[in-house]
């Protein structure tokens, strides 16, 4: 029969083998590569282990483990992937452009806990605050922005500021996330007719820009070539200066070798600048040197002479034939 020692006994052995195996079962835990723990005692948090490998705590209830992941999550928004499948959500995505137009917006941003402690004890869904940021921060910076930079080269421009005031929203919330990046997935019009406006809008100005550009290197082609012209005008103006300005200098030097003679030989000089000056204002005039004798003015018939040598010496020579 049972006695009242013997239940109390085995009642005590039950128990002590219940907490040894308690202890024996929460008095280790093993950390992974691709995880990070964090001790918390009596419900507060003591410190963070990101070391892999076994570790060792007081057994529960004293101390427990919270073992997250250090991978990088990635938050969907306006859609969701599964099994190759991609679900969209129109009404998140819907949003209002700086110039009054509407657009559907998504985007995926990366983000990883970069505090455990303050991910699982700063809120209560960190997951839906982040959520919540992106939606108000993509809502912001698309509000502010115009239609032509969101749906063609502000893309990354649009990137760049929804990561930089997402990551304000989330530093000030204090959850123990960084984010990473942030890329816009697709940036839509609502409607088939909406979209071939915008494309017959942006066909227009991509022809106009071409045209502008077409101008400008016709413009610039025209302007090398005037200031080609003129520098080469201006090359045959000095050219030409610089020969006047020599050939001045010769004259002057001809005059004044001219007047060193007229003053050596003044009658010499002056008949011999008036022949050169009647050759050269009368250049097919004959020329005859005259004599003064008295009343009557006698002269040497040259040119006769010259015209007669020529069947003179004709003439001499039939005869000695």
């Amino acid at each position: 029969m049972w006695t009242i020692n013997r239940i109390y006994k085995t009642v005590g052995l039950i128990f002590l083998g219940a907490i040894l195996v308690i202890v024996g079962f929460t008095t280790w835990y093993t950390v992974d590569e691709s995880e990070q723990a964090v001790i918390i005692t009596f419900g507060k948090v003591e410190e963070g282990v990101t070391e892999p490998g076994l570790h060792f705590k007081l057994p529960w209830p004293i101390q427990s483990v919270e073992t997250l992941s250090k991978e990088t999550f990635s938050l969907q928004f306006g859609y969701e992937e599964k099994d190759g499948k991609v679900k969209e959500f129109p009404e998140e995505t819907k949003m209002i452009t700086g110039d009054e137009n509407i657009v559907l917006a998504d985007l995926v941003v990366q983000w990883k806990i970069t505090d455990p402690a303050k991910y699982l004890f700063n809120a209560e869904h960190p997951e839906e605050i982040l959520f919540n940021s992106t939606s108000a921060s993509l809502r912001s910076i698309i509000g502010s922005s115009k239609i032509d930079d969101a749906l063609t080269s502000g893309k990354a421009e649009i990137e760049a500021d929804v990561r930089d005031l997402l990551s304000t929203l989330v530093e000030k919330y204090d959850i123990g996330i960084s984010i990473l990046a942030v890329k816009l997935q697709d940036v839509e019009l609502p409607n088939d007719e909406v979209r071939k406006a915008f494309t017959n809008v942006t066909d227009a100005r991509e022809t106009m820009n071409t045209k502008i550009n077409e101008a400008g290197k016709y413009r610039n082609k025209r302007t090398n070539e005037a200031k080609g012209e003129e520098a080469a005008i201006k090359s045959k103006a000095q050219g030409d200066k610089a020969a006047r300005i020599e050939t001045a200098r010769g004259d002057v030097s001809v005059f004044n070798k001219l007047y060193e003679e007229y003053r050596t030989n003044p009658d010499i000089t002056r008949e011999r600048l008036m022949l050169e000056t009647l050759e050269q204002v009368l250049p097919n005039a004959e020329i005859y040197i005259m004599n003064d004798n008295g009343d009557t003015l006698k002269y040497f018939p040259i040119r006769p002479l010259e015209n007669q040598q020529p069947k003179t010496n004709a003439e001499g020579s039939e005869k000695n034939e």
